[in-house]
This record gives structure tokens, sequence and C-alpha cells, in this order.
């Protein structure tokens, strides 16, 4: 299977951009539970990072880690990598409901924490993590990659804060993911573990409203999750949608699934819509089905009239080296802490509210 068609193992790379010398920046990878660690490390070394340690039980795990970072040494436990004065980050993509217990630890051990999305599977697990920031002054940062690793989504950041589409009133999220069941881990279908569907992937779709609308928080007004085709996997949910009301007025729908039909080139067609008072602009993320292969496709519709851009290898992934400075000179530049926590809050929120169907 290729890599665009599998989601789980998904890593985008872009062009090294270095913004610290050698040796400036050094950070370890623990807990590889999900695929999106490999994103994590790429979009670090590109701006610089070295990547010192490795850290997980499973031994395979951490063999398959090293055949693609051979420069990362095996840590004995997670306290070896915190015991280390070097250390500066510590970048981590755990089982979704060890990720905030795990985040804990690393900051409490002076280091910043870099997690996968959803960084919480539960309210108690952010109340936590909000109070260990606020202890440590240490940084609980979370890897957004539909945004942050794909640049059609930098670039609408960036058109969205220029004006090109006047203020924003609606942000239309929608993320359809391939299931690749049989390829899963035990966990991926435990609630308890995973989240919920909402909690999971849907956590992508809120962040990227609060960034599009500007908004600072939200209030749920409805939503719902189902499972429609996979009772084998009672507590599984393989459909959710939600709808958000941002405190500056704007409003948010999303969907998110489990229903991307083998037939499909990439793991998801992922798509956002974002309505302004002068304008809207459409991203076709991955691929531009029955035309064209090539993700990051943008549409800009305006007064002036209609625009397509393909911005594949034009706008890069300044996140990390943005997030890796942020730590160096504690800013705020990449992301604030506060906008990773509310993104966090509504996935938990929504999936709180949402009730059953199907």
């Amino acid at each position: 299977m290729s890599q665009k068609s599998d989601g789980m193992n998904y890593a985008p790379q872009g062009k090294p951009r270095p913004v610290v010398k050698p040796g400036e920046f050094i950070f370890a990878a623990a807990h590889l539970d999900h695929g999106h660690i490999y994103g994590q490390c790429n979009g670090l070394l590109e701006a610089g990072a070295e990547l010192k340690w490795v850290y997980d039980a499973d031994e395979k795990k951490v063999s398959a880690f090293q055949a693609k970072y051979p420069q990362a040494r095996v840590a004995r436990s997670l306290d070896e990598i915190l015991a280390d004065p070097e250390i500066k980050m510590v970048a981590a993509a755990a089982v979704p409901c060890d990720r905030g217990p795990i985040g804990v630890r690393v900051l409490e051990g002076g280091k910043d924490y870099f997690t996968d999305k959803t960084p919480f599977t539960t309210l108690a697990q952010l109340d936590a993590a909000k109070a260990a920031v606020a202890r440590t002054g240490r940084k609980y940062m979370v890897y957004f990659s539909e945004r942050l690793h794909v640049e059609a989504g930098m670039h609408a950041t960036d058109l969205v804060a220029a004006g090109a589409i006047g203020k924003v009133i609606q942000v239309i999220g929608l993320g359809p993911h391939r299931l690749g069941k049989a390829n899963r881990p035990a966990w991926f279908f435990e609630k308890a573990k995973f989240g919920g569907i909402l909690c999971d992937i849907g956590s992508h779709q809120f962040e990227q409203f609060l960034t599009y609308t500007g908004a600072t928080d939200a209030t749920v007004t409805q939503a719902a999750v189902g499972n429609f085709a996979n009772p084998d996997k009672p507590e599984f949910e393989d459909f959710g949608e939600a709808s958000l009301l941002g405190d500056n007025g704007t409003s948010n729908y999303i969907r998110v699934d489990w229903f991307t039909p083998d037939g499909l080139a990439t793991w998801g067609d992922g798509r956002t819509v974002i309505l302004g008072t002068d304008g809207y602009i459409e991203l076709r993320k991955y691929l531009d089905v029955a035309r064209d292969k090539t993700g990051d496709n943008v549409y800009i519709v305006d007064h002036k009239g209609e625009r397509y851009l393909n911005v594949a290898g034009k706008v890069g992934f300044r996140f990390f080296g943005e997030l890796i400075l942020d730590c160096l000179n504690r800013t705020e530049k990449a992301m604030t802490q506060a906008h990773a926590f509310k993104a966090a809050e509504l996935c938990l929120r929504a999936q709180l509210a949402a009730r059953k169907i199907a």
C-alpha cells in the first residue's frame, strides 16, 4: 500500500529549512503507538532539530524507527530520556488515553512535550495538563497535522489572516479516513483508549475552526456519532458530526468518518470550506477527485473572480521551525498554549454531547 493511501503511516516530508545550528535543539521520541510520530520527527528534523533518543516498550517498533532514524539511541525508559539535560523536547504518539499522563510526566521532568492529536481522552486529563503547564512553565504542544503538515492548510491560514475573503463567517470541515481495519491495533477500537471519533479525528477540525475564524471559545450546538458498518467492534464509532457556535458569532460544521472507499487514491478526501463576507476558499487537501492525484489544491472565489492554486512544494511547514524557536525563546509564535488546549477541550465536549445515531 502506498504511503499516501495509508493514513495511519502518512508522514509528510518537506524541504529542510533549519532554524537552528546543529546541536542547538535536541529532542527525543517516545511511545511509538501511532505512525504520526514519523511526521512529527520529520517536521522537527527538517527545521534543524537533532534526534538523540528513542524509547518504546515494543522492540519491533523501536527497530522500525531506527531503520528510518539510525541516529536515535535506544533509551531503556522514558525516565532515562528525562534525566538527560541535553533534551529540550519529547515527541510522542502514545495510545490516546495515555497521552495526557505521559505529557504531565514530561513537563514535570523539565522538558517540553509534543504529542500526536488527540492530546487527551477526558476533561480530567486536560485539567491535569493545564495545572502542569502552570506549575512548570513547559509547553504541551499538539501535532494537528491536517493543518500544520498540509501546505494548502497553511496557505489558507495566511490568506484568511490577510483578509483575502473578508471576515470569516463559517468553516465546514470534512475529515474522511480509510479504516484499514486489519492493520489497526486493538486499542484503536476501544472507546476508553481512543476517546471516540469526535475526540480523535474531530480534534483536527476544531483546531482549524479556531484558527480560521479567530474564535477563542465555542459552544457545541449539536453532535452525533454512530457505528454504521462495524458491528464486530461495538465500541468503535465510524461516523461523527458536530456543529459549533464560536464566541465571535462564527459557525462550524464538521463531519468525520472511516468510510473512504478503496477506489480513492489517497487515505481520505480531506476538504475545508471557509466562507467569508467577501468570498470563500475551498481546500482539497490530498487530491482533486478523478482529476488530479496531487494534493494541496486551493480554490478561491472573491469579487474579482475565481482562482485555482496548487501550492504543493511552495509553502512549506513553518510550524516546526516556529515551535523550536518558541521552545528556545519561550515565545508562542507557532501556536499558543491556550489555542492547543481549547481545540482539545472542544473535541472532548463535542464527544460528551454526542447522541448515538445508526
